[in-house]
């Protein structure tokens, strides 16, 4: 009897090596500690000095690598695990440590292009998350922890090779540090981001975290100036960002909350000690609050500018071409 010959096992695809995690099907989402609090450089450019913040009864201590601080872009990639992780939760999916998904759909959830340099850019952040060590007293998922750690403790880049010997990135492998993990995983307190917050400038995004992640059941946020640049993380003079939160409050672009500066009446006696050191500036204090939703007619308006149809409209589009 003759055989025909074996037919070749077909050659594994893309997800049978990696079991990807992306996309995300879900919103940005981050975890309520690491909105509230600075555990990232406010900058775009390698940060080399560490970072400290001790107010009430939270500590925090960031040592650099020898690249840098992890930055707040850099973060843009811990917000993406995070959300991947919420949405396995939520689906009820068992979730590890560990994480695999393609940089393009993080650079599509993210805005960032998909040029070179946004690859070359991926690699120096996940050598700096995994390179920054980490301190603190905030307890997660019910437990503390003595020592440093870092956001991931394994980061890597899988690779093909095309014909002509190209690299082409197929896949980028994390495992999230305990702590983070912990905290998603048992306290549960995830909140979600206004798609927005990617197209902010590094202190915006820190007030929009702030105010997202410790205002009062009102969603209101006031505190003196000095203690809510520590909260930012802002590494400059108190004068720089006071100019900077002005600035800010005037151009009002902040998603879903107002900035305000509330200067407060001096003391009689906060003038000068003696004649030349001139008069203290007066206490400020910052208040936010959530920004009113857009009158119904003043949106409908905004959408008819912009060509768009109302809400209702889609919905009756919708359901007529169901």
């Amino acid at each position: 009897m003759t055989r025909s010959p074996a037919k070749p096992s077909p050659k594994p695809s893309q997800r049978d090596l990696f079991q990807l995690d992306s996309p995300l099907t879900g919103e940005i989402r981050g975890e309520r500690s690491l909105m509230a609090f600075p555990f990232f450089a406010l900058s775009k450019n390698a940060w080399m000095k560490p970072l400290s913040y001790e107010h009430a009864n939270v500590s925090i201590e960031v040592r650099p690598s020898a690249n840098g601080v992890a930055t707040i872009y850099d973060k843009e990639i811990v917000l993406y695990i995070a959300s991947l992780m919420a949405a396995k939760i939520e689906a009820g999916e068992d979730v590890a440590q560990d994480f695999v998904f393609t940089a393009h759909d993080l650079f599509s959830v993210t805005g960032a292009n998909h040029s070179a340099r946004s690859y070359a850019r991926l690699s120096e952040a996940l050598e700096r998350l995994q390179g920054t060590q980490i301190k603190t007293n905030i307890e997660a998922g019910g437990e503390g922890e003595e020592g440093f750690f870092s956001w991931l403790s394994e980061a890597r880049l899988h690779y093909s090779k095309t014909r002509t010997g190209e690299r082409r990135l197929k896949a980028v492998k994390v495992r999230l540090c305990d702590w983070l993990h912990r905290a998603i995983l048992r306290d549960r307190q995830v909140l979600d981001y206004a798609a927005a917050y990617f197209q902010l400038g590094p202190i915006e995004r820190r007030i929009y975290e702030v105010a997202r992640a410790t205002a009062d059941g009102e969603g209101r946020v006031e505190a003196d100036l000095a203690t809510f640049r520590l909260q930012v993380g802002y590494q400059n003079p108190l004068a720089n960002f006071r100019t900077a939160m002005k600035a800010i409050a005037g151009t009002d672009g902040i998603p879903d909350y107002q900035v305000e500066l509330v200067e407060e009446a001096a003391d009689a006696g906060t003038g000068g000690g003696g004649a030349g050191r001139g008069r203290r500036a007066a206490p400020v204090r910052v208040v936010i609050t959530p920004r009113p939703p857009e009158p119904a007619e003043s949106h409908n308006e905004s959408l008819a500018e912009s060509g768009e149809s109302p809400a209702h409209d889609n919905a009756d589009q919708s359901a007529a071409t169901a």
